[in-house]
């Protein structure tokens, strides 16, 4: 059987896509954040608009056998509005920076979503009955002369059509005074953890009043400040530990076990800088954008601007494995800079067995990297290849005078304005789900859906 890279290199096949094609779109419907629930079932999605969407994958059809694995809106919502800081004289944008999901205890699904100062908890549930019957009120819901009330009924639940309704349960507000970039659930279930630029809050999720801050790296005085927090998370199985990222490219393993306030870290990840390729950007460029535990929890996938690195719990002197994602934009870095692409987040992701890794780049092109083989691909993420069934051809980037070969992209010809920052993996299977722009491009493994 092949391994989930090849066939994704030769055999990926497009599942759906969101929304209709050649839709006009606003700042307002760009996608900010793409995450699967825990079994993979249900997709969200927010934007900038502050709006979040649900798609849920449909059960399999005996009449329709390729539909598995399709994707369809479930349920939208506003999570978000804009504020504004009256004190602070600052707009709150109603952007929605995070979704993560708790795992499923009951029939309802719980969300968390954040922008830059507020997280919320939603609650998503489905009603298909409704109750009839009542001895006090009319069908219409209206009080009824007790005077004419001459006999006693039971009420009854009688089915009517499917309705998702969402409720918001909890709301965290007040915590943070710079953005709000991560938050992350921990494996107790109970409590989860919310990063900004300089600390690092614990909440416990049935208590919206206060919560406890665990990273604070502020200085007493802001000009010495040299590093800023970039992501967080907790690991998968031990509810002690958790990881944060900096824009100086190092990463610092914590264990609540040793203080309430994890200022000082357990492991320092760092990699040596090499001072003959040092530059001006080389700090810049070296700032991680995102850190991902494997499912495992004994690896590290971090993301920073050029290149992908895999590290080891047990090995904080370097990375395991590098991966370079478009090392072809190094020379190209002044006019990035010049136009603030350099400054770009990009995320990553494990597949489900942690074999593979995926991470977005620059002219709606993803990189896709299998640390066995040690093969890697790029697919792009387009209306034109994006055809229901469609197979994915692979792509390839040609440096500035380099050899071109046919169907090669130059590197001068990439399309900046489109970027894919935002990726996700199914928990358990070849299915990922990409976002261009306004787009949402959900993929999936020939052979997986050939397999249904």
């Amino acid at each position: 059987m092949l391994s989930p890279i090849q066939v994704l290199c030769s055999d990926i096949t497009t599942l759906s896509l969101e929304p209709e094609p050649f839709a006009s779109y606003t700042e307002a419907d760009i996608i900010s954040t793409v995450e699967f629930n825990h079994t993979g079932e249900l997709l969200a999605t927010g934007d900038k608009g502050g709006r979040v969407v649900i798609f849920q994958r449909e059960p399999e059809s005996k009449t329709e056998p390729f539909s598995q694995g399709e994707y369809n809106v479930y349920s939208t919502f506003q999570s978000h509005e804009p504020e504004f800081d009256y004190l602070k004289s600052l707009e709150i944008e109603e952007k929605i920076n995070k979704i993560r999901w708790l795992p499923q205890q009951n029939a309802a699904h719980f969300l968390l979503s954040t922008n830059d100062k507020t997280i919320k908890l939603w609650k998503v549930s489905e009603r298909d009955k409704r109750p009839e019957g009542y001895n006090l009120k009319d069908e219409e819901g209206r009080i009824k002369d007790i005077s004419t009330v001459t006999s006693l009924q039971v009420p009854v639940l009688m089915p009517m059509d499917l309705m998702v309704e969402v409720s918001p349960r909890r709301v965290f507000a007040n915590a943070h005074t710079y953005h709000v970039n991560s938050i992350s659930v921990n494996s107790d279930y109970e409590t989860y953890m919310s990063a900004d630029d300089l600390r690092i809050n614990l909440w416990h999720l049935d208590i919206t009043d206060r919560s406890f801050n665990i990273v604070d790296i502020k200085p007493a005085n802001m000009e010495d400040l040299t590093e800023v927090i970039t992501a967080a998370e907790f690991h998968p199985h031990h509810c002690n530990l958790f990881v944060y990222s900096s824009s100086k490219g190092t990463l610092r393993l914590c264990d609540m076990r040793e203080a309430a306030l994890c200022d000082k870290h357990s492991k320092l990840f760092e990699e040596p800088e090499d001072p003959s390729a040092r530059s001006f950007f080389s700090e810049i460029i070296s700032s991680v954008s995102d850190v991902k535990f494997s499912h495992s929890g004994r690896y590290l996938l971090t993301r920073d601007y050029l290149t992908a690195k895999v590290w080891d719990l047990n090995m904080e002197s370097k990375p395991l494995e590098t991966y370079q994602v478009h090392d072809y934009l190094r020379s190209k870095l002044c006019s990035l800079y010049e136009n603030d692409c350099i400054f770009d987040k990009f995320e990553c992701a494990w597949n489900g067995s942690d074999s593979v890794i995926m991470t977005g780049a620059y002219n709606n092109f993803f990189r896709m990297f299998d640390r066995n083989t040690k093969r890697d691909v790029t697919l792009e993420a387009s209306r034109e290849s994006s055809k229901p069934r469609a197979v994915l051809k692979p792509r390839r980037v040609c440096a500035a005078g380099g050899k071109r070969r046919k169907d090669d992209i130059s590197v001068d010809s990439l399309d900046f304005t489109k970027k894919i920052l935002h990726t996700a993996w199914h928990p358990s299977e070849n299915i990922i789900a990409i976002a261009a722009t306004n787009n949402l491009y959900i993929f999936q493994d020939k052979l997986n859906s050939e397999m249904h």
